[in-house]
């Protein structure tokens, strides 16, 4: 069994950081008594500092499992793991946990808690004082864009599921934990409320830049977040582990291919900007509709195939400053496409 020691620097050296961390998982196990086959074996993997890590793969696989031997609900069979080079097993599991957020598809907000209260569990654990819990509510919920002043006092049964699911996120932020566990967070909600979710949630990773493990069984939202996807077979075995372009531009097998499905190359297009093409000049004859230097080139081909157009016309900040056309998007999945630019990162 693990030493379950209160390790309180390593603890207070968690608290202050800021940004993310790095998290080694170094051959991990899990065996549960009386079962033949581990449900995680051997598991290895780094994760660096401010990186959002998708954990993919089919139902039963240990992704779940895995995650959540990184805060100790699950307590490893062997193996270490250890977050800025100290190791989390000689820590008392509960102070732990404190330090690391974890948001779930069944968002668990307390129903007799108003949203204020729900928001502030962790720091009232941790000893903040009621003026800078006040603060830090407000602040979040301004961060996940919910109105303090009309959001603070109600209960989760009058927030509808994706408000419920952003005070979840904003809850699992409460005392700025350098590292957020995140299990299949907005699997619940329609596609409409999920996208916007995703959009929001990489709005936020790009200002607060924390570690994070994301669980999911959707490979289109692994591709559209992650900065690296694990693609996990049985018992947690990795099958890839690279960035959502090299996976779809060099799957390592049959079995990613099967994940990623088909039309693999519409997904890379997603993946790149407008500005990684060639783009011509402006062509005045072009319909009248455009698309952003910002936007990708799936979005771009989206117009050119709506338009009916053989150019569609770049912006930036609303003034055309080129044109490109399905050539130059053609080019683009080639040489200079996302695996190469993947590769000189």
């Amino acid at each position: 069994m693990p030493d379950t020691t209160t390790n309180t620097g390593v603890l207070t050296s968690l608290a202050a950081q800021q940004g993310g961390v790095d998290i080694v998982l170094d051959h991990i196990t899990k065996q549960y008594p009386g079962q033949q086959t581990p449900a995680v074996e051997d598991f290895s993997m780094r994760v660096e500092p401010g990186e959002l890590i998708m954990f993919v793969g089919p139902s039963g696989c240990g992704k779940t499992t895995t995650m959540k031997m990184i805060n100790r609900i699950i307590e490893p069979t062997s193996g270490s793991i250890r977050i800025n080079g100290d190791d989390v097993l000689s820590l008392d599991g509960n102070e732990l946990r404190r330090h690391i957020g974890y948001v779930i598809q069944q968002i668990g907000l307390f129903p007799h808690f108003t949203i204020a209260e729900n928001i502030a569990i962790v720091p009232k654990l941790l000893g903040w004082s009621k003026a800078r819990i006040a603060e830090r509510v407000d602040e979040l919920l301004r961060t996940v864009q919910l109105d303090p002043g009309t959001f603070a006092h109600r209960y989760p049964r009058q927030l509808s599921g994706g408000q419920q699911q952003r005070v979840g996120v904003a809850r699992a932020l409460a005392a700025d934990p350098p590292v957020m566990l995140m299990d299949e967070p907005f699997g619940a909600t329609d596609p409409i409320t999920r996208e916007k979710l995703q959009a929001e949630f990489l709005r936020l990773q790009a200002d607060i830049g924390k570690t994070i493990i994301f669980v999911t069984h959707d490979f289109e939202e692994a591709i559209r977040m992650g900065d690296r996807i694990a693609v996990l077979s049985d018992r947690s075995q990795i099958e890839q582990f690279d960035t959502p372009a090299r996976i779809l531009a060099e799957p390592a097998n049959d079995y990613v291919r099967s994940f990623i499905g088909e039309g693999a190359a519409l997904k890379r297009l997603a993946l790149i900007p407008v500005t990684d093409a060639r783009i011509g000049s402006a062509d005045p004859s072009a319909p009248v509709v455009t698309v952003d230097e910002h936007a990708s080139l799936r979005e771009a081909l989206d117009t050119l195939v709506l338009t009916g157009g053989p150019r569609v016309n770049v912006t930036r900040a609303g003034a055309v400053v080129g044109s490109i056309d399905h050539a130059a998007i053609s080019a683009a999945l080639g040489s200079e496409g996302p695996a190469r630019r993947a590769e000189e990162a």
